[in-house]
């Protein structure tokens, strides 16, 4: 059932303290109509490899090119895990989903899902003025709990209004028939869903949004996940390849990303507007998919399966053309956030991400918490990893077995340097172990321990 908690007094704290803050440093408190607008854009399976963007030599992607010709191209950006859903909690609340709840996919009927009890960025945006939206896929919850007042929808946490599904576009990217708009089911709609959810959001941007609000929007995209359906303008860019079904969707999923471009500069926002631009985990080479060079696919631990694209452009603030190194993770967004309109970070909750406004810059970011990933599908052999620095730990289920591997020097992770290396091995080890620790102490771990879906390494990776 859905959790009756109360977030009022945790908001109301969270403000008063922001209020605080800002008289001992006697900075003046921005106006509403100053704060910037956030656009947050996520692909679906989209790999480190599927764009021009990253190299890809054949599939175009000149809307990807226009945001990192007009703004930063991250190298190093990352999701906070290697499947779906997790990836999905990690943006809105700042937290490693073990630690959220959303510890694993949600593509059938299971009591896990994001809880009441979080604190999402659009909650607290909402608090001091902004106006809030989700449209494309959620994923937050179960089948069974989608569109059910029992359980938290869009609404409950932070957004005003949403045209959502639960997981895939159905019965696929053509004519999609599983779209509800706020509360209400919107029945079969004509088009693909890339261009269809990127309809509704520049609907909203130019027709819906209040003049003199602030806003945040999410748009998550269906692209480039099966059961894929690519309108023939964008597949027949690529006629005669093999593969030009999916880079056809790629390009499809990239005019989605123009058209909501072209909405916000016709609504005249795109000079205070912050956009950003990734993936929810690594690609699916049986449907076409690459990782760019990286080793691992989705559901995988290493660099294939969570390293992402990352585009942002916030005019006036990121340097046109720039490219960054610096690594980043979807965790980041919530912090990132809160960064930009003044707003102080939850002190009743352990957030793991942090502002990543420096590294938009190229500038090194400060962590306490490292990076961490734990894919509950993820091969035996690589079912967690942790990266301080540019040194990554890769440990087996059991957490007694571990690889290491120098990322900068190594990005194709060829080289493991456990044996050669022991110190540094034990080092990284005793820190993971650690930081699992307390991620356990938090989270809702009678989730997880009883779910007694077996170690897969291979299979359907059509979730």
């Amino acid at each position: 059932m859905k959790q009756n908690i109360d977030k009022s007094l945790i908001l109301v704290a969270t403000l008063l303290f922001g209020c605080a803050a800002h008289e001992e440093t006697e900075e003046p408190v921005r106006r509403s109509a100053d704060r910037p607008n956030i656009v947050v854009i996520v692909a679906d399976d989209m790999g480190w490899g599927d764009s021009a963007t990253y190299g890809n030599e054949l599939i175009q992607t000149p809307n990807m090119d226009r945001l990192a010709a007009e703004g930063v191209k991250l190298t190093q950006a990352y999701s906070a895990a290697a499947v779906c859903s997790p990836s999905r909690s990690a943006i809105l609340t700042g937290r490693t989903p073990y630690r959220n709840g959303v510890y694993r996919h949600l593509s059938g009927n299971h009591e896990a899902h994001l809880r009441a009890s979080e604190i999402t960025y659009p909650e607290l945006v909402k608090e001091i003025g902004y106006e809030t939206v989700h449209v494309g896929k959620w994923h937050l919850l179960s089948k069974n709990q989608f569109n059910n007042s029992d359980y938290p929808q869009p609404g409950d946490q932070g957004y005003d209004y949403w045209m959502y599904t639960q997981n895939n576009a159905s019965p696929s990217h053509k004519n999609p028939d599983n779209f509800v708009r706020s509360g209400e089911p919107v029945g079969t709609m004509e088009g693909y869903s890339a261009q269809l959810v990127a309809e509704e959001a520049a609907h909203w941007v130019k027709n819906l949004r209040g003049p003199n609000k602030p806003f945040v929007l999410s748009v998550w995209f269906h692209e480039p996940h099966s059961p894929i359906a690519t309108d023939s303008r964008f597949q027949s860019l690529y006629e005669g390849h093999e593969n030009s079904k999916y880079m056809g969707n790629i390009t499809q999923l990239d005019h989605g990303l123009g058209m909501i471009l072209d909405a916000l500069d016709e609504a005249g926002v795109s000079g205070n507007t912050l956009v950003f631009f990734t993936s929810d985990n690594g690609p699916v080479p049986k449907f076409g998919g690459t990782s760019g060079g990286l080793r691992g696919i989705k559901r995988h631990e290493y660099e294939g399966g969570i390293r992402v694209p990352g585009l942002a452009r916030w005019p006036g603030h990121i340097r046109p053309g720039t490219i960054s190194d610096v690594p980043v993770i979807g965790s980041d967004i919530f912090a990132t956030v809160l960064d930009i309109v003044d707003l102080p970070m939850p002190s009743d909750r352990t957030i793991d991400g942090v502002s990543m406004v420096p590294a938009l810059s190229g500038k090194p970011v400060v962590r306490e918490i490292p990076l961490f990933w734990r894919t509950h599908v993820s091969p035996p052999d690589q079912r967690v990893a942790m990266r301080i620095g540019d040194w990554k730990i890769v440990g087996d289920e059991t957490l007694t077995k571990f690889q290491l591997y120098e990322v900068q020097m190594d990005w194709q992770e060829e080289n493991d340097l456990a044996v050669a290396m022991p110190e540094k091995t034990e080092e990284m080890k005793t820190a993971l172990l650690k930081l699992w620790a307390g991620i356990v102490a938090e989270g809702p771990n009678e989730w997880w321990e009883a779910d007694r879906q077996p170690p897969m390494s291979g299979g359907n990776l059509s979730y």
